[in-house]
This record gives C-alpha cells, sequence and structure tokens, in this order.
C-alpha cells in the first residue's frame, strides 16, 4: 500500500505499482463505507485477480472521509493508475505520527530489492518506462 499526505492533511491511500503488476489483472474490489473507521495493519477491504483475494490492510489510523467508488464498475484503474486515479480511499487522521513511520518511496524501493532482488524492480522500472512511451 502506498499512502499519500494531502494539502488538506488528510491521507489517500491505493495500492503500489509492485503490488498491482504482481497480482496481475485486477477483476473487483471490496470497498469500506465512508465514515468507517480503519486501524493500522488491519484490513479494509479487498482485491480480486485470478482468483485470488488479497486483502487490503491500511497504513494509518483514521476515519474514512472519501472512497473512490469508480473502482467498483472499473477495477482495472488499479492496474492502469494506481497512484492517481487509482487511489483506494481518503482517511482522516487524528495524528501524523502513523504517516511519518511509513516507508518512503526510496525506502520502499529498496525493501522490494531486497524480498525480490534487483532484477525483479529493474523489470518494473523497465515496463513503467515503457508505459510511459506508451502514453506519449
Amino acid at each position: 500500500m502506498w499512502a499519500r499526505l494531502d494539502e488538506d492533511n488528510r491521507i489517500t491511500v491505493g495500492i503500489t505499482d509492485f503490488a498491482q503488476d504482481d497480482l496481475g489483472d485486477i477483476s473487483a474490489v471490496n470497498l469500506p463505507e465512508e465514515g468507517d473507521e480503519v486501524v493500522k495493519d488491519e484490513s479494509f477491504g479487498s482485491v480480486e485477480a485470478h482468483n485470488e483475494v488479497m486483502d487490503l490492510y491500511s497504513p494509518v489510523s483514521g476515519e474514512i472521509v472519501e472512497v473512490n467508488q469508480e473502482l467498483v464498475d472499473s477495477p482495472e484503474i488499479l492496474n492502469e493508475d494506481p497512484y492517481q486515479d487509482g487511489w483506494i480511499i481518503r482517511i482522516d487522521v487524528p495524528s501524523m505520527a502513523e504517516y511519518h513511520e511509513l516507508l518512503t518511496a526510496e525506502e520502499y524501493e529498496e525493501y522490494i530489492k531486497e524480498i525480490r532482488g534487483e532484477e525483479a524492480l529493474d523489470d518494473l522500472e523497465e515496463d513503467d518506462e515503457e508505459d510511459e512511451e506508451e502514453d506519449e
């Protein structure tokens, strides 16, 4: 999961490009409701890909103030644009402490290199470059 601090001091959450690539074509999502409380490291929903269901875990605790309902009818957005249009929920947090404990993007890349090896991350970066070229 990724988490972004927005200008209104709320946290937007989604799945990483690495996670969506690892899952493959996402065919369904199970989303929470606005007003639901989420707890750090606890499941708040799930995504389905190739008959495999993956739980979504909240990186921070707080109240869900917005849910990306577009994903219900178009779950493929998670594969196509996980960091922008593919956001999943927005959370109003009582404190920024949990957010500041999260890995940075650079730390996450290093973590992936460690668990999957440098080659897996290089392949993913090449895929990203190819996607960018196709968009031009």
